[in-house]
């Protein structure tokens, strides 16, 4: 077999790479650096396909030897820059952003990346400060408009925050929304009229938001929501809530429609850090119940803590805040505790595989909704969950909550901090460096152990 020249075997990897075939990309760079290991370009596309497949410190390696090649390089900044941003290496990813920026100011997005940096540090002021003059400066970028939404919401500026969330719909992200009703507009009155809620995100940003819709009944408005059959049990009882359902139709009498992120708007002023409403009544049926007391009957003496490992695996950051199920192990071996397992989704298969069912009990695999997970969160003493819609529907429910959050944590949550205002019922456990979560099983077994102990 001849092997081709560099120039053939350099385009033949690049071509599967632009063509999406990453496996073959990876096995055509893989071989193609192994004779010529001298160029960077290659080396960057490598690390830009690791980071596609979420291979994170394999994407650092390739990156850092494209860096050592060519250190002014564009692409070889830029993709250098978005690794390090990804990894919690947030100084040095400003750094070379703004090194970018003097080759190329027409490269915007570094702009918002570097009040993204800023924020990822907790340093939310100074991300506020570096992007507002930006945003009317380059109003042809959204992402910088989003990146100071972000830190808004972190630094507690809500009304200006979800004011900036605006510019999500101008990203390319979203797709837009043909609604046969009036989209309700900034400052359009309320009262009389039938609002209609449409459902945005995932299921935890629902649980999070509904909150305020006892603040729009209140106004007069007649409420709609529309939710996931997941969570239409769930959601039900709000306060408020004139009717909950999988779809709307065109002959609903609806005045006016907005999505569920733009709910807080309808209640908090442009300039006002906004009253945070306490957490929204679930509904638990009595079904869900008695199914849940099934699943503790003969563990009532013993300290009952469900536990959580994964959010939504489609979620583009799941890798960064989950962990996996084998990490609860070591606190099963607490004496007294009885761990179940809360979580349903692809991650179950390893969990079932392994054995570790007969430590950590199964109750969540045949949920048939969230209001069943509800009810069995109930039964339990303690949630040990990761930043997903568990841990929002256990805040909810007011029960004692533990969330394990990786060092970039969900805008609810913050970059500091043991709670949230959010969620009074919560405690919050942090890594003490990016990708640390064993400074976090650390402590959360020591508190176990404490809690445990009380119990007993």
């Amino acid at each position: 077999m001849t092997t081709p020249d560099r120039a053939s075997a350099r385009r033949i990897a690049v071509d599967r790479h632009k063509a999406g075939q990453l496996d073959a990309a990876l096995d055509a760079y893989t071989r193609y650096l192994a004779r010529y290991p001298d160029d960077a370009g290659i080396w960057t596309n490598l690390g830009a396909l690791y980071r596609t497949r979420e291979q994170h410190d394999m994407a650092r390696i390739a990156q850092e030897r494209a860096y050592a090649l060519a250190p002014d390089q564009e692409g070889v900044l830029n993709n250098y820059a978005n690794i390090l941003s990804d990894l919690g290496g947030y100084e040095r990813s400003i750094k070379l952003r703004k090194r970018s920026l003097a080759l190329n100011p027409n490269h915007l997005m570094h702009h918002a990346m570097i009040g993204r940096c800023y924020r990822g540090m907790g340093e939310y002021q100074k991300a506020i400060d570096y992007l507002t003059p930006l945003v009317e400066t380059y109003p042809q970028e959204p992402e910088i408009q989003l990146q100071l939404a972000f830190a808004q919401l972190g630094a507690g500026q809500y009304g200006a925050a979800f004011r900036n969330y605006d510019a999500r719909w101008r990203t390319g992200e979203l797709e837009p929304l043909n609604v046969p009703f009036p989209r309700w507009r900034d400052g359009d009155e309320v009262a009389g009229k039938t609002i209609l809620i449409l459902p945005e995100q995932g299921f935890g940003d629902m649980v999070l938001l509904v909150r305020f819709i006892p603040l729009l009944a209140a106004r007069g408005a007649r409420v709609r929501l529309v939710a996931k059959p997941p969570l239409t049990r769930l959601l039900s009882g709000i306060e408020g809530l004139d009717w909950i359902g999988p779809a709307a139709h065109r002959d609903d009498p609806i005045d006016l429609w907005i999505t569920l992120m733009d709910l807080p708007k309808l209640v908090i002023g442009p300039k006002d850090r906004g009253e945070i409403p306490p957490p929204t009544t679930l509904t638990v049926p009595p079904d869900s119940v008695a199914r849940a007391q099934g699943f503790t009957a003969h563990h009532q003496d013993m300290f009952k803590v469900g536990v959580v490992w994964s959010g939504s695996a489609t979620y583009k950051g799941n890798s960064f805040r989950s962990f996996t199920h084998r990490d609860f192990l070591p606190m099963a071996r607490i004496p007294n505790v009885q761990l179940f397992s809360l979580y349903k989704g692809p991650f179950l298969e390893a969990y079932e595989k392994d054995g570790s069912a007969a430590l950590i009990i199964d109750t969540a695999s045949t949920d048939r909704d969230f209001a069943d997970a509800a009810a069995t969160m109930r039964e339990m003493d303690l949630i040990i969950t990761s930043d997903t819609a568990t841990a929002h529907i256990a805040g909810s429910l007011g029960l004692p909550t533990w969330v394990l959050l990786h060092w970039d944590a969900f805008w609810v949550y913050r970059h500091a901090g043991r709670g949230t205002k959010w969620y009074p019922s919560m405690r919050l456990f942090r890594q003490a460096a990016p990708q640390d979560w064993a400074s976090v099983f650390d402590a959360a077994h020591a508190a176990l152990e404490k809690e445990a102990n009380a119990h007993g």
